[in-house]
């Protein structure tokens, strides 16, 4: 897909796809219908993009798997880094989150993202 240019909106993803990177145990409602919607996977699976929904959760993550930068569409995203220091995210507010870093996730209510992941 080298050189290819494109608008990023909602009409422009895939057909939203399961997705499973929250586990069970984490969701805090009876709703765990986590999905993904692709824009954009590199062929070398270096790069991908789109948008991601979920609902309410909250987990641990020890190690963020890769660097991402998202841009919050609906919902609330709260991130508690190990140092214990809290910030909340919503509609419109833009995060950059690099691998490796130590957190807990919450979202407090349903959440959609745009996402650009990079390994």
């Amino acid at each position: 897909m080298a050189g290819q240019t494109f608008k990023v909106l909602p009409e422009t993803c895939l057909q939203p796809v399961p997705s499973r990177l929250i586990p069970k145990s984490s969701f805090t409602s009876d709703r765990s219908n986590e999905l993904t919607s692709s824009f954009f996977d590199a062929e070398d699976g270096s790069v991908n993009a789109g948008i991601w929904e979920c609902p309410p959760c909250k987990m641990h993550i020890p190690s963020y798997p890769v660097n991402e930068m998202m841009t919050i569409i609906t919902g609330t995203l709260i991130i508690t880094n190990s140092e214990g220091n809290q910030e909340s995210f919503g509609p419109g507010e833009v995060l950059f989150v690099s691998k490796g870093s130590e957190m807990t996730w919450q979202i407090t209510e349903h959440l959609r993202k745009y996402y650009m992941n990079a390994n």
